[in-house]
């Protein structure tokens, strides 16, 4: 009784995580299209002091907030992609 009420938290608990959390991204493709990031801007914004994420769903939020502005924009799956690459490589948030 006590290893199925455990399963069952564990389940809800999961299912109630932010979405962006659950995203699944590919780092390897997000890394080939943060190339076009590059032209803008250089990686000294992911590191400190210039950092301003503290999340994995911010840094899912900031990623969207500024492909609202790129043309053409990036698909849901790039973003996704982005944002894996930039947590591997420079945030790490888990």
């Amino acid at each position: 009784m006590h290893d199925n009420l455990l399963r069952t938290a564990v389940v809800v608990w999961l299912y109630a995580l932010p979405l962006p959390l659950m995203a699944a991204g590919d780092a390897a493709r997000g890394e080939q299209i943060h190339q076009s990031c590059l032209s803008c801007h250089g990686t000294e914004l992911y590191v400190p002091p210039r950092a301003k994420v503290k999340s994995l769903s911010a840094l899912g939020r900031e990623v969207q907030k500024w492909n609202d502005r790129y043309n053409p924009k990036f698909s849901k799956q790039e973003v996704d992609d982005l944002v894996a690459y930039l947590n591997r490589d420079f945030y790490r948030f888990r």
